[in-house]
């Protein structure tokens, strides 16, 4: 299964298309929305293309994946994403344009992608924010998930320093299992008392 259609109250989960350029650009382009995300935001619609191709239309040809675009119900334009890796740290990530921020928007899609890849049998997912980004952290936590560690990683491309708090969502019987490895590849890392 690779991205299953979704609905929730208030949301259609779905894959991107590119007929959503524009929808993708306006999430792409805004600064403050991106500021916490491993890219800078894009310039055009022919970035925004390049983005598509690369993050989204060659993960659908993937025997399984989960890269979806958040819909209002009401007229099925993508306001955000959210999505899950299909590597090893099975990565959670989200983001949102900013006029729908303080809704419950991504909570709300969050619980509904939890719930399928849960569903599809993955053992875990995990998720990093940025300890300046704490109201990411405050998503992780309304799906399940639990803070782990912390760990400093030089962040690329954009090279600055950052500490990462990890969280982590069990869904097989082992729940003492935490993904070690951004613990191991930091040489400063450490739990904090949240």
């Amino acid at each position: 299964m690779n991205t299953p259609t979704l609905e929730t109250e208030r949301l259609i989960l779905r894959k991107f298309t590119r007929q959503d350029m524009e929808a993708l650009y306006l999430i792409l382009k805004d600064e403050e929305v991106n500021k916490f995300l491993p890219w800078y935001p894009v310039k055009n619609i022919e970035e925004t293309e390049k983005f598509y191709e690369e993050r989204y239309a060659l993960k659908y040809t993937q025997p399984q994946g989960y890269a979806y675009a958040i819909c209002l119900k009401e007229d099925n334009f993508p306001i955000g994403y959210i999505k899950v890796d299909m590597e090893e740290h099975h990565d959670f990530g989200y983001g949102l344009r900013k006029e729908f921020w303080h809704r419950g928007i991504v909570t709300e899609a969050g619980k509904a992608v939890v719930e399928q890849v849960k569903k599809d049998g993955l053992p875990y997912i995990t998720a990093t924010h940025d300890r300046n980004n704490p109201r990411s952290g405050n998503v992780m936590k309304k799906v399940g998930m639990k803070y782990c560690y912390s760990y400093e990683e030089q962040w690329q491309p954009k090279d600055f320093l950052v500490i990462f708090r990890m969280y982590q969502l069990n869904f097989n019987d082992n729940t003492d299992f935490v993904y070690k490895k951004y613990w191991d590849e930091s040489d400063n890392h450490f739990v904090e008392i949240l």
